[in-house]
């Protein structure tokens, strides 16, 4: 197994307090125990900027801090978000967003977090809510479909400002040249 470099640690550290940070800034939705906030923006910028294993502890870690501060930890969704980042990180691979960014780029970054939401918040979490907790199904799967359609709408909009802002940020490799 490849080690994780410093540079990826910290970033898994900054990740997740970011994404703990901005889960308890959130707008609550008429889904109960379902809210609104950019934590997974950020998580799916880390996820496609470090990597999937950066995308799945800061979602694991983000996820276990936040419930632990607020009701208590619901594993389901804490494995949910950590699928979310693990799959960004798995389908952005290959983008280097560190050589530019453009409109391809950007949607083969929400093709991946559309994926991602898809499939935590409309099979994983479900499942696992049934498996672990014998929630009923109804309530399940409504805020799944609210959790899911909100992460898809912020990190659409967020996470690919959040790409292009800090595209811009990046010096291109040979960019700067010697002056006589």
């Amino acid at each position: 197994m490849k080690k994780l470099s410093v540079k990826t640690v910290v970033a898994i550290g900054i990740g997740a307090a970011l994404f703990f940070v901005l889960g308890k800034v959130s707008i609550p939705t008429p889904v109960p125990n379902t809210y609104i906030s950019l934590q997974y923006a950020v998580q799916a910028v880390f996820a496609t900027l470090f990597g999937p294993i950066a995308g799945l502890l800061i979602g694991f870690i983000g996820h276990t801090l936040l419930d632990a501060t607020s009701f208590g930890p619901w594993w389901s969704w804490i494995i949910a978000s950590a699928f979310a980042g693990l799959v960004i990180g798995i389908v952005t691979m290959k983008l280097d967003i560190n050589e530019g960014i453009d409109t391809k780029k950007i949607v083969h970054f929400n093709v991946a977090q559309v994926i991602a939401h898809l499939l935590s918040w409309g099979l994983v979490a479900p499942c696992l809510d049934i498996v672990i907790y014998s929630e009923p199904l109804e309530k399940l799967f409504a805020q799944g479909l609210m959790a899911g359609v909100s992460n898809i709408l912020t990190t659409g909009i967020v996470g690919s400002l959040l790409l292009v802002a800090y595209a811009k940020t990046v010096v291109k490799k040979g960019s700067l040249s010697k002056e006589n």
